[in-house]
C-alpha cells in the first residue's frame, strides 16, 4: 500500500487548517456534517434528473455513530460518494473544494435553466482537516455514486495518506474519528458522548435539510406488574433507539402564513432562555440583489444586564442552515441591540474557517434593511397596540435616546419618530407627532421642562405662564433628555424651548421696557443679593418668566441643572469643571422681593438671610440638595423669634 504526501506545501498548509484557522474544537463536526450534507444533495440534485438513483429526499440522511470504547466517532452519508481520483484530489489537495466545483458547474448550467433548489455548503476544501483537531487519524470509506469500487483513505495528518481499495455496501461516504486521549488542557472523551454530540449538533447543524440521526442509549421504566403489590418498586431497563437530532427545517424558511404565534413564541423562549413572550416577531424573506430570510424578535423586557458593558448585542448568524455566528454584531445597530433573533443568507461573504464573517456590501445592505424592517414593526405597534408599544417604551426606550446621540446625531432622524414623552396637559405619554397635532395655532414653540418627575415639572413656578396660555410642556426625567432634545433641535420647523427661557413666549413692547425699568429701579436689591451669595451664583435677576412663584433657579450657559445633576451621578470626581452657571430669578412683584427690599433698608442682616432662603428655596424648587440643611433650618428658624 503506496503512502503519498499531501499536495499544496503540505505540512505546513495541514498544520495552519489544523492549529489556527479554527477558534474552537467543536467546528469540526460542524464542517464533517456540512461535507456529508453536500454529498447528500449531490445525490439528491442527480436523483432528479436520474430515475437509477431510486432514492428520493425522504431516503436520505446522515448518522452519527460514537464508539467510546473504540475511541471513535463516526459520520456516514448515503449521498454520491467519491472514486479513487476524487478522494486524491479532494482529499490529498487541501483546499481543493468538490463541492466548490460542483456549484460552478451547477451555476453555468442554471443560466440556461433557471435556478435550482440545490443548496452546496462547502466552498473552501478545508472544513474536513478540522478533524484532525480532534482526531489523531482519520479513516474515510467512500463509493462513488455507479461504482462498482469502494475506496478507503487514511491518514494521522501528520505523514501523508495512504489509499487502498475496500469493500462497501451502499454508494455514500464514512468518515472514522479515531479521537485523542486527553490532555491535562483539553478534553477529548466529550466527542465521544452521545449527549455532548446531540448538543453539537442542535447549537451548528440543527437546520441541515437531512435527518441526523443516532442510536442514543436510553432507560425507561418497565410497565407495572398486574399483581404488584403496595410494596412493588419501579424497575429500570436500559434500550437504544434511533433519534433524529435536528429540527431541519427552519422556523424562518417556512412562509409566514404557514407559522402559528405559538411556534414564533415556543422557538424564542427556547432560544433565549425568556420566560415572557416577545412583544413582537418580524418575519422577513427577501429577495432581489441580496436574498435573506430573517426572524427577528422584540423582547418584552430588558434582559438584567441590558445597560450594562456585559451586554452584548448580535443576531445569530446561518449560512444556508448552518450556524456560522451565535452573535453577529454587525448586523443590529446599536439602537435596536435589545433585538434578538435570526438571519440566513447564502450571500454572506465568510472567511475560510466559516467562523467569521467578512465585512461586505451584502452585509450593510441586509442590515440596513433589517434597522429599516425593525423601526416599521415598531411604528406599527405605537400605532395599532400603544399598551405594547408603551410597555416596550419602559424597557427599551432608554436606548432609543442613547440612538439618537450616539455618532454625534446620526441616527436623530430616523429615530425621532419612536421617543415619548410625558405630556404635562395630556397627562400622559405623548410622540413628538402627536404633541405637534395638539398644539395651539399661535404656539411658537414646543416647550420642555427637565425635572425629577412629571409632578414635580407642572408645579415649577417657570411653568406656570406656559401652562396658563394653554401650551403643553413635554416633560424631561430621564438623564439623556436634555441632550436629545439639544441633538433634535427642531421637529418640522418647530423649535424645542425651555420654560426657562426669557423668549419662550413672545414680548410686546410694553412688557420689555417695564422689564428694563424694573431692572434699572432694583439694581440695588440684585447686587445686594449676588453680594450675600457670593459665588453660589453667576448673578440675580429681575425674572421675565415668573407669574406667581417668588423664586426660581435658571443657567446661564450650555450646562443646565439636570445636566450638572447627571454629571454628578456618573463621575463625581471629574464633575467639578460640569458645572452650570446658576442664576437666581427674582418675581418683583411678590410679597417676598417685597419684604426683602423693606428689610435692605431697616436691617441688612435680616435681608442678608432673606436672600440665603430665598436661593435655598430655588435649591430646593429645582431638586438641588441643600449644602448645609441644618443652616437653612436655622436660617427659617431664626426669622420666627
Amino acid at each position: 500500500m503506496e503512502k503519498k504526501a499531501f499536495q499544496a506545501e503540505s505540512q505546513r498548509l495541514l498544520d495552519l487548517m489544523i492549529n489556527s484557522i479554527y477558534t474552537h474544537k467543536e467546528i469540526f463536526l460542524r464542517e464533517l456534517i456540512s461535507n456529508a450534507s453536500d454529498a447528500v444533495d449531490k445525490l439528491a440534485y442527480k436523483a432528479l434528473t436520474d430515475d437509477q438513483v431510486g432514492l428520493d429526499r425522504s431516503d436520505f440522511k446522515i448518522t452519527l455513530t460514537p464508539d467510546q470504547i473504540a475511541r471513535t466517532l463516526t459520520i456516514s452519508d448515503n449521498g454520491i460518494g467519491m472514486t479513487k481520483e476524487e478522494l486524491e484530489e479532494n482529499l490529498g489537495t487541501i483546499a481543493k473544494s468538490g463541492s466548490l466545483q460542483f456549484k460552478q458547474d451547477m451555476a453555468a448550467k442554471d443560466a440556461g435553466e433557471g435556478k435550482s433548489d440545490v443548496d452546496i455548503i462547502g466552498q473552501f476544501g478545508v472544513g474536513f482537516y478540522s478533524a484532525f483537531m480532534v482526531a489523531d487519524q482519520v479513516t474515510v470509506t467512500s463509493k462513488a455514486y455507479g461504482s462498482d469500487q469502494a475506496w478507503r483513505w487514511q491518514s494521522d495528518g501528520k505523514d501523508g495518506y495512504t489509499i487502498e481499495p475496500c469493500e462497501k455496501a451502499g454508494a455514500g461516504t464514512d468518515v472514522v474519528l479515531h479521537i485523542k486521549a486527553n490532555t491535562e488542557d483539553d478534553h477529548y472523551d466529550e466527542y465521544l458522548e452521545q449527549y455532548r454530540i446531540a448538543d453539537l449538533v442542535k447549537k451548528y447543524s440543527d437546520y441541515i435539510h437531512y435527518p441526523i440521526v443516532m442510536l442514543m442509549h436510553k432507560s425507561r421504566q418497565k410497565p407495572r406488574p398486574e399483581d404488584a403489590g403496595d410494596d412493588y418498586k419501579p424497575e429500570w431497563e436500559d434500550y437504544d433507539e434511533w433519534q433524529t437530532l435536528n429540527s431541519m427545517v427552519p422556523l424562518w424558511q417556512r412562509p409566514k402564513s404557514e407559522v402559528k404565534d405559538e411556534e414564533y413564541n415556543q422557538f424564542y423562549k427556547e432560544k433565549y432562555g425568556d420566560w415572557e413572550d416577545p412583544l413582537s416577531v418580524v418575519h422577513v424573506s427577501a429577495e432581489g440583489a441580496v436574498e435573506y430570510k430573517a426572524m427577528l424578535y422584540i423582547p418584552a423586557h430588558a434582559p438584567y444586564n441590558f445597560y450594562t458593558r456585559d451586554y452584548e448585542k448580535g443576531l445569530q448568524l446561518y449560512s444556508s442552515g448552518v450556524l456560522i455566528m451565535d452573535q453577529c454584531a454587525d448586523l443590529v445597530s446599536d439602537h435596536f441591540r435589545f433585538v434578538r433573533g435570526v438571519v440566513d443568507s447564502q450571500d454572506f461573504s465568510l472567511n475560510i474557517s466559516r467562523e467569521m464573517l467578512q465585512h461586505t456590501r451584502q452585509l450593510k445592505v441586509i442590515a440596513s434593511n433589517l434597522d429599516k424592517k425593525i423601526k416599521a414593526e415598531l411604528m406599527k405597534l405605537q400605532k395599532d397596540d400603544r399598551e405594547k408599544y408603551e410597555q416596550f417604551w419602559k424597557s427599551f426606550g432608554m436606548q432609543i435616546k442613547y440612538g439618537v446621540l450616539d455618532d454625534y446625531g446620526a441616527h436623530k432622524d430616523f429615530l425621532k419618530d419612536l421617543l415619548l414623552f410625558w405630556s404635562a396637559k395630556e397627562g400622559k405619554l405623548v410622540t413628538l407627532a402627536e404633541y405637534q397635532e395638539h398644539m395651539a395655532e399661535d404656539q411658537p414653540y414646543i416647550y420642555f421642562a427637565a425635572g425629577e418627575s412629571a409632578e414635580k415639572i407642572a408645579r415649577l413656578p417657570q411653568a406656570e405662564r406656559i401652562l396658563d396660555k394653554g401650551y403643553d410642556i413635554l416633560c424631561l426625567t430621564d438623564d439623556p433628555d436634555e441632550f436629545v432634545i439639544n441633538s433634535l433641535g427642531a421637529v418640522n420647523e418647530k423649535s424645542f424651548k425651555s420654560v426657562n427661557d426669557e423668549d419662550a413666549l413672545p414680548e410686546s413692547d410694553e412688557d420689555k421696557e417695564k422689564a428694563k425699568q424694573q431692572a434699572e429701579e432694583n439694581k440695588d436689591v440684585l447686587d445686594f443679593v449676588k453680594e450675600a451669595l457670593g459665588d453660589e451664583i453667576k448673578e440675580a435677576r429681575i425674572s421675565k418668566i415668573l407669574k406667581s412663584g417668588a423664586v426660581c433657579l435658571t443657567t446661564d450657559g450650555p450646562i443646565t441643572l439636570e445636566m450638572e445633576k447627571y454629571f454628578n451621578r456618573m463621575d463625581p470626581e471629574r464633575s467639578a469643571g460640569m458645572k452650570a452657571q446658576r442664576v437666581l430669578e427674582l418675581n418683583p412683584d411678590s410679597s417676598a422681593f417685597a419684604a426683602l427690599k423693606a428689610a435692605m433698608a431697616s436691617d441688612k442682616d435680616k435681608a442678608k438671610t432673606y436672600a440665603q432662603i430665598l436661593y435655598a428655596q430655588a435649591q430646593l424648587i429645582a431638586g438641588l440638595p441643600l449644602a448645609d440643611p441644618t443652616a437653612y433650618a436655622e436660617l427659617v428658624c431664626s426669622l420666627m423669634q
